[in-house]
């Protein structure tokens, strides 16, 4: 006997308000960035500008992931379109590798033979790209902890933000003191400290994507719940996994010892799972007898 629990599949809409601020903002200096560097010059601005192009489309993905996530079920996608905030993350981490990876290069090139760079303007604005992404950054920072797609903006904008600062501080050192191969030495250091920074996202965004347990849940203790339950003998066929953000599912065969009460210990079961464990999306299927008449059909490990 299947039993479902349903639990607000829709998102706030000021979270995409969120994606849609963050995403304009950022397009707007990196515009305009690129626009003073090629008036300036300077390699360094038009370079921080096409990676600020970069974060953009980074930030546009995470916001058509939750306008997609809105979208209601329907009969081919029975789910919806929640899955997108798990390709989102994935994606926004592999752009974080990507142009950490371009940057080392370039950096590596630029140590070699540094080249003149102004250094006033880098400085400031280097320094205006700080706030802009602190600024973006803070619209993204409450939740980002339960939502790897607003966590994956969140962590692009905050390394942007140390891209820009080490900007402003090889603009002091360049203008200044004349040290032109602290550009590059600060932007390698940089690039190192955000693929650091990123790889925990692209793992466990990519753990999401494999439909892998949640990390902040044991399945041997959701197991061992479900087994002390009253009534119950075993348990076959659980399965838990992320279906979107703040979004759990699992289903699982209840072999019982009894043959009714079966709807008042589903509802039960399914209050309790949500409560102690956030499960928020159970399907329980009732056996009754010594053993699961499903156990050939499914590879999945038996309990």
């Amino acid at each position: 006997m299947p039993e479902h629990s349903h639990h607000g599949h829709g998102h706030a809409s000021h979270a995409t308000r969120a994606f849609a601020l963050g995403t304009l903002i950022n397009l707007a200096y990196a515009g305009v960035e690129a626009l003073i560097g090629w008036r300036a010059g300077s390699l360094a601005l038009l370079s921080d500008a096409l990676h600020n192009f970069g974060d953009v489309l980074g930030l546009a993905l995470a916001w058509a992931a939750a306008v997609l996530a809105q979208r209601a079920p329907t009969a081919r996608h029975t789910y919806g379109w929640r899955r997108a905030t798990q390709l989102s993350p994935l994606a926004n981490a592999l752009l974080l590798v990507g142009f950490s990876g371009a940057l080392i290069n370039e950096s590596l090139r630029r140590l070699a033979a540094p080249p003149e760079v102004a250094g006033r303007v880098v400085m400031l604005v280097a320094a205006i790209g700080v706030l802009v992404n602190l600024g973006s950054a803070a619209l993204f920072h409450h939740g980002q902890h339960g939502d790897l797609n607003r966590r994956g903006a969140y962590l692009h904008l905050m390394a942007d933000a140390g891209v820009s600062m080490t900007a402003v501080l090889a603009g002091l050192g360049m203008y200044y003191l004349g040290w032109r191969w602290l550009d590059p030495a600060l932007a390698l250091l940089v690039s190192l400290v955000i693929i650091a920074s990123s790889w925990g996202l692209l793992r466990s965004s990519f753990r999401q994507v494999m439909d892998a347990v949640p990390e902040h849940l044991d399945s041997l203790e959701v197991e061992r719940f479900l087994l002390a339950l009253p009534g119950v003998q075993a348990l076959h066929h659980l399965h838990i996994w992320p279906i979107g953000a703040d979004e759990i599912a699992l289903t699982a065969h209840v072999v019982r010892d009894r043959e009714d009460g079966h709807d008042q210990f589903i509802e039960l079961a399914v209050a309790a799972l949500e409560q102690r464990f956030g499960i928020n999306h159970a399907t329980l299927q009732i056996e009754y007898g010594g053993h699961c008449r499903h156990d050939s059909d499914d590879h999945a490990p038996h309990h």
